[in-house]
């Protein structure tokens, strides 16, 4: 099995399995701050939707220009939002729909353009291959998905 193929059924997967932990969250716990300043997991959900948009927008460029500067402010993404007055079931919604939409694309693209490029850097140059940006999405997601599911999350101050 292919990088592609084994990445898009990974995606799949934890989303999968994600949608039902999030079963075991309330919605008051969906919405607390750890403190003013940090997510709550709406945002960090809604943080894992900018992601998505993000990179998919960096998997489709990055096949037809090389070297292309999407740069991603993930502050601003979800201020921007305003995922925290959303509906936790319309961001979940949000969030299956486009990492769907991330599997199939990344199940698509060839193996000659795993090595092409984008520059990702803020006020420099940060130049990864679509091989990165897909090994990342996992690594980031996985990441996040633990912090949600996190049941000391609002201890963490």
């Amino acid at each position: 099995m292919s990088l592609v193929e084994k990445a898009k059924d990974e995606i799949l997967l934890i989303v999968d399995k994600a949608l039902l932990d999030f079963e075991t969250i309330s919605d008051e716990d969906w919405n607390a701050k750890p403190n003013p300043v940090k997510w709550s997991r709406k945002e960090l959900l809604g943080h894992l939707i900018d992601s998505a948009s993000n990179n998919l927008r960096r998997l489709i460029v990055g096949q037809y220009e090389q070297g292309t500067k999407i740069v991603y402010q993930q502050d601003e993404w979800v201020s921007y939002q305003n995922y925290q007055e959303m509906d936790i079931e319309d961001i979940k919604t949000l969030w299956k729909l486009l990492n769907d939409q991330v599997a199939r694309v990344i199940g698509r693209v060839p193996q000659s353009k795993l090595d092409n490029t984008c520059d990702t850097g803020k006020g420099k140059v940060e130049v990864h291959s679509l091989v990165y940006f897909i090994e990342d999405y996992i690594v980031h997601l996985n990441y996040h998905l633990k912090q949600i599911n996190d049941v000391n999350f609002n201890a963490h101050k």
